[in-house]
């Protein structure tokens, strides 16, 4: 097991709570309330699951989006590249 200068209640295999435990020991930087985080922080953050979950979600809706758009915009180049060499 590795050993760290800052004092953990938390084995150092999870790599996420360890930098968190280094921000408030190192640095005093804590965690916001749930009160404290207003307007779309309150929806997309890193402090709590949900707000981690919903930006995920939001990552794979862009991703979904762009790959239907770029599949819709092949189709239609084809149906084009069709009707122009049937037409000549």
């Amino acid at each position: 097991m590795p050993t760290s200068p800052v004092k953990t209640r938390i084995p150092l295999t999870s790599f996420g709570h360890l930098i968190t435990e280094v921000k408030r020991q190192l640095f005093g930087i804590e965690a916001p309330t749930p009160t404290e985080l207003t307007g779309w922080r309150k929806h997309f953050n890193s402090y709590t699951i949900q707000g981690r979950r919903n930006f995920v979600l939001a990552t794979y809706g862009i991703l979904a989006l762009t790959a239907a758009a770029y599949m819709l915009r092949r189709s239609s180049r084809k149906e084009e590249h069709e009707t122009a060499s049937a037409s000549s």
